[in-house]
């Protein structure tokens, strides 16, 4: 039988240009106060070998977005709509739908995930040598000794000194910095085609975080494999990725060429997170610019599009009326959900 009715049988799709596609994708918590809709409709694709930075404030969904991806939504969240494609080694799998066989061949092995918090995401109770060993061993067949081999290469890899002693510490012995190292350790351990790393240098001094986003860097240029950046900072999605969304309310508004985006955005949103910057050279007693407003509360999703109450260039009666839908710019390579680009198209 060839492979690709074979992978039909199985619930799959023949292999994609891209590791990663998300279409529509919609996730919500069914809370006793009322319905969280954290992710409405999300669509964004990751090529092979390719860094995406997803940026945004705090509470636009971009850590839900994320964990949607490996299915980590804990209850009372769940995913409602849309399709989540992974590559696997037989096709593309629908991790919406997907038997929990397929979830665990992809979680860890094909796309792995660095935590914000590495404290709050190991066990105190086990050394670094037995969990990193642990994932190794719950996807490739290879005896204890040997996992704890690899662990200790791993760890020298992602410059832990003296990793021989180390793998056999625990976390609580270990500083923020040099546990965040353990924790891409843990995520590089069976060769993952894809890395999300959610905030991973959140509480982390600013030198510390150099060298985790240089590591990081130098880790996707050596192996190849495709990042999902999530962070709330501009600046290191300029420096670390090649394209770029920007989140908001639960949806992307904007996406594109980093080069793209950051030189000439074109959703009112990003613009004001660009704004919102400080710049170098700027005289001291110029004023930051902040977003204008506050995020709506969870509860109360404004109609219309989720940014018109803070927008600079809101038009009554359209913008608190109309979702916008994606408009695509060939020209630059992406899209913008806003309605002052829907009234220009055919």
């Amino acid at each position: 039988m060839p492979a690709t009715e074979a992978s039909r049988e199985q619930g799959l799709t023949p292999p994609s240009r891209n590791i990663l596609e998300v279409e529509g994708l919609h996730t919500r918590f069914e809370l006793e106060d009322g319905v969280v809709h954290a992710v409405s409709g999300v669509d964004l694709t990751i090529g092979h070998g390719e860094v995406l930075a997803v940026v945004g404030e705090s509470g636009c969904g971009k850590s839900v977005m994320a964990r949607s991806v490996l299915r980590l939504v804990d209850r009372p969240g769940r995913i409602t709509a849309g399709e989540i494609r992974v590559m696997t080694a037989d096709g593309t799998a629908d991790m919406v739908t997907a038997d929990p066989a397929t979830v665990r061949e992809v979680r860890g092995k094909r796309v792995a995930m660095v935590f914000q918090e590495p404290m709050s995401s190991m066990s105190p109770m086990h050394t670094l040598g037995n969990q990193i060993g642990e994932a190794i061993r719950l996807h490739e067949p290879v005896t204890k000794a040997e996992a704890r081999t690899r662990a200790v290469e791993l760890l020298g890899r992602v410059g832990i000194p003296a990793p021989e002693r180390r793998v056999d510490e625990y976390p609580f012995q270990m500083s923020g910095g040099m546990l965040q190292r353990v924790m891409i350790a843990m995520a590089l351990s069976c060769g993952p085609q894809l890395l999300i790393a959610d905030e991973p240098t959140t509480a982390l001094d600013v030198t510390t975080q150099a060298q985790i986003l240089d590591l990081l860097r130098t880790l996707q240029r050596e192996t190849g494999m495709s990042v999902m950046l999530i962070t709330h900072d501009l600046g290191v999605a300029a420096q670390m990725a090649d394209r770029v969304a920007v989140m908001y309310l639960g949806t992307v508004v904007e996406e594109g060429r980093v080069e793209d985006v950051f030189r000439a955005p074109r959703h009112p949103y990003t613009k004001a997170l660009l704004r919102s910057v400080p710049k170098l050279g700027s005289g001291s007693r110029e004023r930051l610019r902040p977003v204008r407003g506050m995020v709506p509360h969870s509860y109360r999703r404004p109609p219309g599009c989720p940014f018109h109450p803070r927008c600079d260039e809101f038009m009554a009666g359209r913008c608190d009326v109309t979702v916008p839908r994606p408009v695509p710019d060939p020209g630059r390579a992406g899209a913008v959900s806003c309605l002052l680009y829907e009234e220009t198209t055919p």
